[in-house]
C-alpha cells in the first residue's frame, strides 16, 4: 500500500482515533468507570491494551505494530543494540523481546551484526528496516499527537513523571527479589 494515499489513510486513522476516544471517554467519564479495577496492575494493563490498539490501528499501513516500531526506533537511536541493552531500554521481558526480534529478523528489517565479544550479537537496522521506520514515523506522530491533544501535554508530563517513578520502583523491587532468591534459594 502506498503511504501517501492520505485520503483513505486519513479516514482510517480518524475512525480508529474516534473509536479509541469513545472507549477512553466511557472509562473516564463514569459511564463505564466501574470497569476500572482498584488494582493498579489491572488498570494499567487495560489502559495499555486500549492505547496499544490505537497505535496499532494507526500504524497498520506501515506494516508495523507499535511494539515493533518501538524496537526499531530504539535500535535506530542506539545505532545497534544487543539483547540486554534492548531489554533494559524498553523494560521488556526477554521472551517477548526475543520473539519480536526473531520476527523482525525474518522480515528482513533487522540483522545481527558481529560484536567484539563473539557470544553477543548486536542488532542493527537493514535498509528495509530504515525504510519501514521512516514510513511508520509520521503515522506514529499522528497517533501520538491525537492522544496528547485528548489527554493534554501537561497531564501527560505529570503522568509520565509518575509512571517513571512507578517503573523505577517496580524494576528495583523485582531485581531485589531476584537477587534474594539467588542468595537464599528455597529449600526443597
Amino acid at each position: 500500500m502506498h503511504l501517501h494515499a492520505t485520503g483513505l489513510l486519513g479516514t482510517a486513522v480518524a475512525g480508529s482515533l474516534v473509536s479509541m476516544t469513545r472507549r477512553v471517554a466511557k472509562l473516564t467519564t463514569g459511564q463505564d468507570r466501574d470497569r476500572l479495577s482498584p488494582c493498579v496492575c489491572s488498570t494499567l494493563r487495560m489502559v495499555t491494551r486500549a492505547v496499544t490498539q490505537l497505535y496499532d490501528d494507526v500504524l497498520r499501513p506501515s506494516g508495523l505494530r507499535v511494539t515493533q516500531f518501538s524496537i526499531l526506533a530504539t535500535i535506530a537511536r542506539l545505532g545497534e543494540a544487543n539483547l540486554k541493552a534492548l531489554q533494559d531500554t524498553l523494560a521488556i521481558d526477554q521472551t517477548t523481546l526475543t520473539r519480536s526480534l526473531a520476527l523482525l529478523e525474518r522480515e528482513g528489517v533487522i540483522e545481527r551484526g558481529s560484536h567484539p565479544d563473539g557470544r553477543i550479537k548486536a542488532m542493527r537496522l537493514t535498509s528495509k528496516g530504515r525504510r519501514a521506520l521512516a514510513a511508520a514515523r509520521p503515522l506514529w506522530a499522528r497517533a501520538q499527537g491525537r492522544v496528547l491533544r485528548e489527554l493534554g501535554t501537561k497531564a501527560w508530563a505529570d503522568a509520565q513523571r509518575r509512571l517513571t517513578h512507578l517503573l523505577h520502583v517496580a524494576v528495583t523491587k523485582r531485581r531485589l527479589g531476584q537477587e534474594r532468591r539467588r542468595v537464599h534459594p528455597r529449600s526443597a
